[in-house]
């Protein structure tokens, strides 16, 4: 892996035992300290993959158009996150597991006050929901939901007796993405990270509560008519946001951008 943006002269270091084929100069340490969060405050990170044609998925997903080094960055983002904020349909069509606890982050985890694992938070307006899936019964940290006060009482009553935690943030049936970021952040929960889908992604843009896009470019092209990363109403005005860092391996440009 190289850094393209920004130009340093610098060379990460290399911790023993951490470097993996393919990894070169860089290791999960060094990776972790470029992807740090800001110290202050809410932060709502997004990492998403996109072929050169703009598919978000192919087949209905993300594994496809991903690579061993996109999946080692996506691990060290997770590994930095007090919480993955992830949509109802990407979490059935991506089959969602609890987040793992990782030997090679405890320590940074245990120095930032972090648990062992970050918490998943799945956003549904329906809660229609397989509550009985390992995401719920056996994950290191309790799995949230995230809805709407409008949501359907039967399934808000499934919720409770499978022990699940909903959180209330939004006064119809679906959130609003503002209290979303704020319910968690009473939590604690202040390194966000969204996983996606599109459409929850979109919401977060249009809302403009999105700080940071970890987006990889991926070397390929699908056609078809798959999901772009956000999706959704269109904003009246561009958001813009500033690139931060560009890394490559194998043709894939891992980007970072940061609100303006």
């Amino acid at each position: 892996m190289r850094r393209l943006f920004p130009v340093t002269d610098q060379t990460p270091p290399v911790s023993a035992g951490a470097a993996e084929a393919g990894d070169h100069d860089w290791s999960l340490d060094a990776l972790a300290d470029a992807y740090a969060y800001p110290e202050d405050g809410a932060w709502l990170r997004a990492n998403m993959v996109s072929s050169l044609d703009g598919a978000a998925q192919h087949d209905g997903r993300s594994e496809p158009i991903s690579s061993a080094a996109d999946m080692r960055l996506f691990g060290t983002l997770r590994a930095l996150a007090d919480v993955i904020v992830v949509g109802a349909e990407t979490v059935r069509l991506e089959q969602y597991r609890p987040a793992r606890a990782r030997a090679a982050f405890a320590e940074r985890r245990k120095a930032a006050g972090q648990g062992p694992a970050p918490a998943v938070a799945v956003v549904s307006a329906s809660l229609n929901l397989d509550f009985s899936l390992p995401l719920f019964t056996e994950p290191l940290v309790p799995t949230l939901v995230l809805t709407g006060a409008a949501a359907p009482s039967e399934r808000m009553r499934a919720a409770e007796r499978a022990g699940v935690e909903v959180v209330v943030a939004g006064d119809g049936p679906g959130v609003e993405p503002e209290r979303v970021v704020r319910a968690l952040a009473g939590r604690g929960l202040t390194r966000q990270l969204t996983e996606g889908g599109p459409r929850l992604l979109g919401q977060f843009v249009v809302a403009g509560v999105l700080d940071e896009l970890c987006l990889t470019v991926s070397p390929v092209m699908t056609a078809g008519g798959a999901q772009r990363i956000a999706g959704g109403p269109s904003l009246a005005v561009p958001s813009r946001f500033a690139l931060a860092s560009v890394l490559e391996e194998d043709g894939f440009l891992f980007t970072r951008y940061r609100r303006v």
